[in-house]
């Protein structure tokens, strides 16, 4: 549905058109166009902000990293419930989350993108340089909320486990081995005054670390190169 344009929003109005196409038709159909035709402006407003379809996807894709920072960072406690946090970010924000897992249609190697992947892997791993064992068992985490998150968006999970996607994580998750060692650090971490991302560190083997974790492998390959923050799993 085409909406009045207010001078002053351009951006955020078009960031805004792209993310409800992405969610009618999928990352790969939506056009600058559309989105243009979205936002009551004309193609030439939209090129001028973003160049073109790939410049407007790197764009949701960084603000879905920060979405996702966010909510990892307000999730509760504990090794599940970062898992659980990841999971709901992927349901509620389906349109990012489509976007920021496919690098091949937006440019991965943005500065943008690569602080906000960054600071979600921080967020995590609880460091910016995770040891082999936590990279592994981070790895290992979104691996399997990842895939979950993914089995439920697209309905192929067995119906015996309910329809609630969040409960549903709580019910799989814990059946992820997670190391002692790391189980103890997530505990002092969620001593720390800021639970929120202290135990992302240690919902970082929960499996939102996968998201983390993610950046670790997926994005290292999308800009070639791996900085420090890559290197571990932005």
């Amino acid at each position: 549905m085409t909406r009045p344009y207010h001078h002053g929003d351009l951006r955020r109005a078009l960031l805004r058109a792209a993310v409800e196409t992405i969610a009618d038709a999928g990352p790969a159909a939506m056009s600058l166009r559309e989105v243009a035709r979205r936002a009551g402006v004309t193609h030439a407003a939209a090129a001028y902000h973003f160049g073109d379809k790939a410049g407007l996807l790197t764009a949701v894709a960084a603000e879905g990293y920060r979405l996702l920072g966010e909510a990892l960072r307000d999730a509760r406690p504990g090794f599940l419930e970062v898992g659980v946090a990841y999971v709901r970010f992927a349901v509620s924000h389906r349109a990012h989350f489509e976007v920021m897992y496919r690098p091949e249609l937006y440019n991965p190697g943005d500065a943008d993108v690569r602080e906000a992947r960054a600071a979600a892997a921080v967020l995590l791993y609880g460091s910016a340089s995770p040891g082999e064992e936590e990279l592994a068992a981070g790895v290992a985490a979104w691996s399997l909320v990842h895939g979950l998150a993914m089995l439920w968006l697209n309905g192929n999970l067995p119906e015996r486990l309910g329809h609630d996607p969040e409960e549903i994580t709580r019910i799989v998750a814990p059946h992820l081995r997670v190391p002692e060692s790391l189980r103890a650090r997530a505990g002092a971490q969620g001593a720390d005054a800021r639970p929120a991302g202290a135990q992302r560190a240690d919902a970082r083997p929960a499996g939102a670390q996968g998201a983390d974790a993610r950046p670790a492998g997926a994005q290292r390959a999308d800009s070639g190169e791996a900085d420090a923050h890559e290197a571990t799993g932005p």
